[in-house]
């Protein structure tokens, strides 16, 4: 049975019944520990071994160290993460709402192609929204007011035909 423990800095502490001690660090902390063992001149293979160990077995792994040795070797200490190229994450939002109550048989493509951006943004950004894809349309959850008009008009198109008809 184990047993956790906040520390100071609001991380948590797992310790097991081997009393193995585990520590949830960020990307970062663990960066600064491969570079103490980097210039301890210790190997790739031997620094994880020993951050894992002090650590917890999956804080770090082989292939992980490995890459960041290989460019502390190159002598590139930076230790956060470089700019990732790629289509914007951010989009207009309300401009993405509109499109899809206008014309709710857009697809992800097509409104990424009219808003500049890749679609699975959209995607995410309709997820957001509560905004599901079934039977080939965009399924709004809220109805606009253009919609429930549309419905009650319906309706009483039916009622008034139905009428008619005895």
């Amino acid at each position: 049975m184990g047993c956790e423990y906040l520390s100071n800095d609001n991380r948590t502490i797992d310790m097991d019944a081997d009393h193995e001690l585990k520590i949830n660090l960020s990307h970062r902390e663990i960066r600064v520990l491969s570079l103490h063992k980097f210039r301890l001149s210790r190997t790739a293979t031997k620094g994880t071994n020993n951050i894992c160990g002090t650590m917890g077995g999956d804080a770090l792994s082989a292939r992980t160290a490995q890459h960041w040795f290989n460019r502390f070797k190159k002598g590139n200490f930076e230790l956060d993460d470089l700019p990732r190229s790629g289509g914007p994450m951010e989009l207009d939002v309300y401009l993405l709402k509109q499109l899809t109550e206008e014309d709710p048989r857009l697809t992800l493509r097509c409104l990424a192609e009219q808003l500049g951006c890749s679609h699975t943004v959209v995607e995410k950004h309709l997820n957001e929204l509560d905004k599901p894809w079934k039977y080939g349309v965009w399924i709004f959850h809220e109805l606009s007011q253009h919609q429930l008009q549309h419905r009650a008009d319906v309706c009483m198109d039916l009622m008034i035909s139905h009428r008619n008809y005895q």
